[in-house]
């Protein structure tokens, strides 16, 4: 029914879990790595995440001397050479998260850093980024561990995601699968949003993982069931590196967070027509209601011309009038009073009996209040007062003690 992350328990009706992305974008600053963890924390999300690297046994070593390698690849191996942090200061990030209360998270590159990640820092769950999602190794390695598991499909074919998915749920293994499109920035028209429902077909846990400007987009994966929610996060969109641009800067990412909750707010009860206490005011005064057309005298029946629509919405709906036609009246109605479901049916309740040991009370006026304490016998009266109310002949009403609270 859920996966848990550090005691926060993901689900189909919690609000979404928020990952922060650092991932490289702290640019090797230690400094900037911490002030972006504060913006993070500040902006109410549950995690922020770094990324590890064993260089070594990651790339080729033909790749990592630059021997018959791609343009783009020694762009990257020199980004990464000049950006990645050491493990120790790794250490020191999990600390200042503790101290501002956030999860520190990081996606393992190699199974090296899986080693390192897990008997040095201990963390709760582990992200694979799109580019592993088919590295059936390092795959292998994290289901050992026994801990959830966050796998972004970028990149990936259909073919190959449901080949995944049939590795993990064969080891048991908790995972959350990611929608994500692997380009940064990620274009509006190449994201295919709805896939999200392909990849809920497949698995109970789908969340999203936007390279995406704007949060427009990822308030949209929201409201599609995302139970997780990542972005990449920067202080700069024009730094050196090739994740700024797809990042968030700290305004937007509160915009975001803020965003997603209220959609969470508003998504309600899968379906379920609920009238909100607004509405059920808003139906009393502005509704429409079943009145008499003239006198009716008690066991007169009741033709269409003896009945007309008026509001307020106080009485029977008009939706009942063919109910009414050719019943006969059980009481007399003066011109104008309201039908009410005791017309049609079996007579108001009277027995209505109401125990409890708190001091509860109800809303009355001046002019409905014996009726509705002699019904009810509250123990607190809560009077709502009107203009009109202003100017009421008190003695006529209240002529007697009746023992109750107001």
């Amino acid at each position: 029914n859920y996966i848990e992350i550090d005691d926060y328990k993901i689900s189909s009706t919690s609000e979404p879990y928020f990952i922060a992305e650092v991932g490289n974008n702290h640019n090797g600053n230690i400094n900037l790595a911490f002030k972006l963890i504060d913006i993070a924390a500040e902006s109410g999300c549950n995690a922020v995440k770094f990324q590890l690297r064993n260089m070594s046994t990651l790339y080729r070593n033909k790749t990592l001397e630059f021997k018959d390698t791609d343009l783009s690849v020694e762009y990257t191996l020199d980004l990464l050479n000049k950006f990645q942090l050491s493990n120790e200061a790794h250490k020191t990030l999990l600390e200042y998260c503790k101290k501002r209360g956030i999860q520190y998270l990081c996606t393992p590159w190699d199974v090296e850093s899986v080693n390192f990640l897990e008997t040095e820092l201990n963390l709760p769950a582990y992200k694979v980024a799109s580019a592993d999602l088919t590295n059936i190794h390092l795959l292998n390695k994290l289901c050992e561990i026994e801990k959830p598991i966050i796998l972004s499909t970028g990149m990936s074919k259909l073919s190959e995601i449901q080949e995944i998915t049939n590795l993990l749920n064969n080891a048991r293994a908790k995972f959350i699968l990611l929608h994500c499109n692997s380009t940064y920035p990620a274009a509006a028209n190449d994201i295919n949003l709805e896939f999200i429902k392909t990849l809920q077909e497949l698995h109970t846990f789908v969340g999203y993982s936007g390279h995406e400007r704007g949060i427009a987009i990822s308030i949209a994966a929201a409201t599609l069931g995302a139970v997780l929610i990542e972005r990449h996060i920067t202080i700069d969109k024009e730094m050196e590196g090739p994740d700024h641009k797809a990042s968030l800067l700290p305004h937007e990412l509160k915009q975001l967070v803020e965003g997603i909750k209220e959609v969470t707010l508003a998504k309600g009860l899968g379906g379920t027509r609920i009238l909100s206490q607004g509405e059920i005011i808003n139906r009393e005064n502005l509704a429409k209601s079943v009145v008499a057309n003239g006198y009716i005298g008690k066991g007169t029946r009741i033709t269409n011309s003896m009945l007309k629509i008026r509001s307020p919405g106080q009485g029977l709906s008009p939706l009942k009038i063919p109910f009414l036609i050719n019943l006969k009246a059980r009481r007399n109605f003066d011109d104008e009073d309201f039908f009410f479901e005791s017309d049609i049916y079996n007579g108001e309740n009277d027995d209505f009996v109401f125990s409890s040991p708190l001091n509860w009370g109800i809303p009355v006026r001046f002019h409905d209040y014996g009726t509705l304490f002699n019904k009810f016998k509250p123990k607190l009266l809560e009077f709502h007062l009107s203009y009109k109310d202003l100017s009421f002949e008190f003695e006529k009403t209240f002529n007697q003690k009746e023992g109750t609270d107001f």
